[in-house]
């Protein structure tokens, strides 16, 4: 069978397309602009263009059909309107990305499963994702057109460390500051519940929707099953970078406010995602993938990580704005509670 990816090469997809090739007799097709290349699988096939340039990636698949398309990059409502003018009639299914995180909030229920209500006041992107839903959902009702939904949570790669908060350049920093001995921010009182998954296990739980006809016209999430606190998340880095881990718990609303100042969306990630325990029924997707389970529990996850990460500087980018502004956010509160 032929499979599209749009996209193909991020923390999510990078592991579908790996073990697809590696393991399947899946046709494997990339389209993107080609900026990862060289880490590509061999034998994987790669169409090298603009998707947001409808005309002109229409007339590239002209001749082309794909027993599934498999969307990663759409992310508005515009942009899954133009996959639908796309590949109606050139798929028999269409796989879009959404979110975990486009559940309630606040939760009516710790446990989510695939009928938790939609609905995220704190976050546009979520609220985007329930839009580009909500017109996918629309067209198979009343078109048939192929949709399966894929609702991830928290999926990271070796590539990347799963911080609670950090700053626009991403996790290193917060790992520094580890390394340094300074204190780190969790927000709360780091007890909200949360599931990491490593994109190897999401693989398997995604790989067992692709082709399915049990999969079309349905929404599933894909987690892995191990569930861990904000605590135990962040003494689990430490003891991986045989560090004393120095905690500061600052509000979760109080982080929301104080980063719209330095462009920060602690609401949206935060208040409306990792501050609200959450545990994920899997029940559904392992249906039709009894395969998946966690093989790489975050204890291994993060050592993989942190081997990669501290072995290609390019990653380890510095964000001295943030490390900055995480002192000038643990100072005031001290001042705050010496002031009392």
């Amino acid at each position: 069978m032929k499979a599209l990816f749009i996209g193909g090469t991020g923390t999510i997809s990078m592991g579908i397309v790996r073990r697809l090739a590696a393991e399947t007799d899946w046709e494997v097709w990339l389209l993107n602009r080609g900026n990862r290349r060289a880490e590509v699988p061999e034998g994987v096939h790669q169409i090298q263009a603009d998707i947001s340039d409808e005309k002109a990636t229409a007339e590239i698949l002209k001749d082309q059909f794909f027993d599934t398309v498999c969307e990663f990059i759409g992310f508005t409502k515009n942009q899954v309107e133009r996959d639908y003018r796309l590949f109606k009639g050139k798929t028999r299914q269409y796989i879009y990305i959404s979110s975990a995180s486009a559940y309630h909030k606040p939760a009516a229920s710790y446990i989510i499963t695939e009928g938790t209500t939609l609905s995220n006041p704190y976050w546009e992107y979520s609220r985007n994702k329930i839009a580009c839903e909500e017109f996918l959902m629309e067209k198979y009702r009343t078109e048939g057109f192929p949709v399966t939904i894929v609702r991830p949570s928290h999926t990271y790669d070796e590539r990347s460390i799963p911080m609670g908060v950090h700053g626009n350049g991403g996790s290193w920093q917060v790992i520094r500051r580890m390394m340094e001995g300074k204190p780190v921010i969790i927000h709360g009182d780091g007890s909200s519940l949360w599931h990491l998954t490593f994109n190897t296990d999401f693989a398997i739980g995604f790989i067992g929707l692709m082709g399915n006809r049990h999969a079309i016209g349905e929404a599933f999430h894909i987690t892995g099953d191990e569930v861990l606190t904000w605590n135990q998340i962040y003494q689990t880095i430490a003891d991986a970078l045989n560090v004393k881990l120095n905690a500061v718990y600052v509000s979760s609303a109080f982080l929301a406010e104080a980063g719209k100042k330095m462009g920060y969306d602690f609401e949206g990630g935060v208040i409306g995602d990792k501050s609200v325990s959450v545990v994920f029924d899997n029940s559904k997707v392992k249906r039709l993938a009894p395969d998946l389970r966690t093989t790489v529990p975050f204890s291994i996850g993060v050592r993989k990580a942190l081997d990669y990460i501290l072995a290609h500087p390019e990653l380890q980018k510095e964000d001295p704005e943030f490390d900055a502004w995480c002192d000038r956010v643990i100072a005031a509160q001290q001042k705050a509670l010496e002031s009392l």
